[in-house]
């Protein structure tokens, strides 16, 4: 695991106190680990907002502590995860420290992430777990929706068009035509469902033949389903096609297949920043930029 890349990316996310707090991490695993008697592991990865280490939990049990700077982050998520317990399609919840930033989950085995798994059986796969995460009736008075979701999304990613590398590609015109592409969906959602809110290919694990597929690190919100299958839809690119993925998942979803395709516009030039940051192939890039006109 490159520390050097973990590094930037918190940074990225948080500023330069990340480093400060990354730098402290050792520390913090070592207190937690005695705190609730388990077995530190090798370091397992690590996103835009946490630090993960393998571990061995008291009663032998695989896992992993996920920490962060951002305490309310991983409180949240915390909840979310407890809140889709009962789909069995989230990883459980061991142990949590609010004050720490820190929870202890399950290990997903044998882990795979889904980019990495089949494609010819991943859209099936892909609907049942939707159809389990969808089925979760959202908490009465649950304060996250999907405009919300997005708003933000929109503000925190948008500020990367002052960027030369991203303002030579996606200017604000593009952007605020997938803003109003947004704010029509947003505004003609027929039976919202809770989502899980960031159901990348990154985000999703073989949880083997007994469960399934398993989703990590939901940011649970309410909203309209086609959602959670937009960033499968568009990692079609320089593959399939984002077309021909759309209409595929849309099927084995049981989606609308217009409305996905909708999405997958609005979408799109967040995904070409995404491919921007780290070198991702012109040509998916070049398909990805088709779909923000």
């Amino acid at each position: 695991m490159n520390t050097d890349d973990i590094n930037a990316r918190l940074v990225s996310r948080f500023g330069v106190e990340a480093e400060a707090w990354l730098t402290d991490v050792p520390t913090l695993a070592a207190r937690l680990a005695a705190q609730w008697g388990m077995v530190l592991g090798e370091l397992f990865g690590s996103g835009a907002s946490s630090v993960v280490l393998r571990c061995v939990w008291p009663d032998g049990t695989p896992a992993v502590l996920k920490l962060s700077p951002d305490r309310e982050l991983v409180t949240a998520q915390v909840e979310m995860h407890r809140i889709f317990a009962a789909s069995g399609r989230v990883p459980v919840v061991l142990a949590a420290d609010a004050d720490a930033g820190a929870m202890v989950l399950e290990e997903i085995r044998p882990g795979t992430l889904a980019e990495d798994m089949p494609r010819s059986s991943l859209p099936e796969q892909w609907g049942e777990l939707l159809a389990a995460l969808h089925a979760v009736p959202p908490p009465a008075g649950w304060p996250r929706d999907l405009r919300g979701r997005c708003e933000e999304a929109f503000a925190r990613i948008g500020r990367r068009l002052a960027e030369p590398v991203i303002g030579g590609r996606i200017d604000q015109r593009t952007w605020q035509r997938a803003i109003q592409r947004c704010e029509k969906l947003l505004g003609t959602q027929g039976n919202p469902v809770l989502l899980h809110g960031d159901l990348h290919l990154g985000n999703v694990l073989d949880g083997g033949p007994g469960r399934g597929l398993i989703a990590i690190d939901p940011k649970a919100c309410v909203g309209d389903p086609c959602f959670d299958a937009v960033d499968y839809v568009l990692a079609g690119a320089g593959e399939e096609g984002v077309a021909a993925r759309c209409h595929r998942v849309a099927v084995a979803c049981g989606l609308d297949e217009g409305r996905l395709s909708a999405w997958s516009r609005v979408i799109a030039p967040m995904s070409v920043i995404a491919h921007l940051t780290y070198g991702g192939p012109e040509a998916v890039i070049d398909e990805l930029l088709a779909l923000t006109r």
